[in-house]
């Protein structure tokens, strides 16, 4: 099996390129979808948040009101921490349990957003990192939805370019088209992936 993490800020495009290699064939694991997962209706998780940070993290229908609890913790630290120190643990549990799953030969996408922050960088063969400047990732982030200000706040509360640069095997720059984005996706699987599969 060959280990693959996948990393970049929010906005780079990671999702447009875990999507690429699925088609490729790799097995994704999303910690994104992971950490949606572990915090519905009725989950120890939601339970555990609810008892960090109070009802107000509740929507009407009793699921996580996320622009809610993003507007605590994209904004102080400490809450940030608290929430990471429930969600993180739920969300690497699954995750064993989803590659577990895999077949010993897949090549596995562990799409991980906060893959620099959480010290996880030496537990894969590879690490890949998606790009793209600030004004590009702004504008996607308004897309959708989000504040200039508050689509600020997430990028500066995430590891720098620099800090990824730092861990990466393969950096790809997502700034230009969904075309060029493929190409460069596929010059890492033909000249990083298939040598690795022997």
């Amino acid at each position: 099996m060959l280990r693959i993490g996948l990393t970049g800020g929010i906005g780079s495009g990671k999702s447009t390129v875990a999507g690429l290699l699925a088609a490729r064939g790799a097995v994704v694991v999303d910690a994104d979808r992971i950490a949606r997962e572990v915090v519905e209706p009725g989950t120890p998780g939601l339970a555990a948040v609810v008892d960090a940070f109070g009802e107000g993290v509740l929507a009407a229908d009793g699921s996580l009101d996320r622009p809610a609890l993003a507007a605590v913790v994209f904004t102080d630290p400490e809450a940030r921490a608290r929430l990471d120190a429930i969600v993180h643990p739920l969300v690497r549990e699954r995750s064993v349990e989803l590659m577990a799953g895999a077949p010993s030969d897949a090549v596995l996408i562990n799409d991980v957003p906060l893959l620099v922050e959480t010290g996880q960088a030496g537990t894969y063969d590879l690490v890949l990192v998606v790009e793209a400047d600030l004004a590009t990732r702004l504008t996607r982030l308004q897309g959708r939805g989000l504040a200039e200000e508050d689509a600020r706040a997430r990028i500066a509360s995430q590891a720098t370019d620099e800090q990824r640069r730092a861990v990466a095997d393969v950096v790809l720059d997502n700034s230009g088209t969904r075309e060029q984005l493929a190409e460069q996706v596929d010059r890492f699987w033909e000249e990083r992936v298939v040598p690795a599969r022997g």
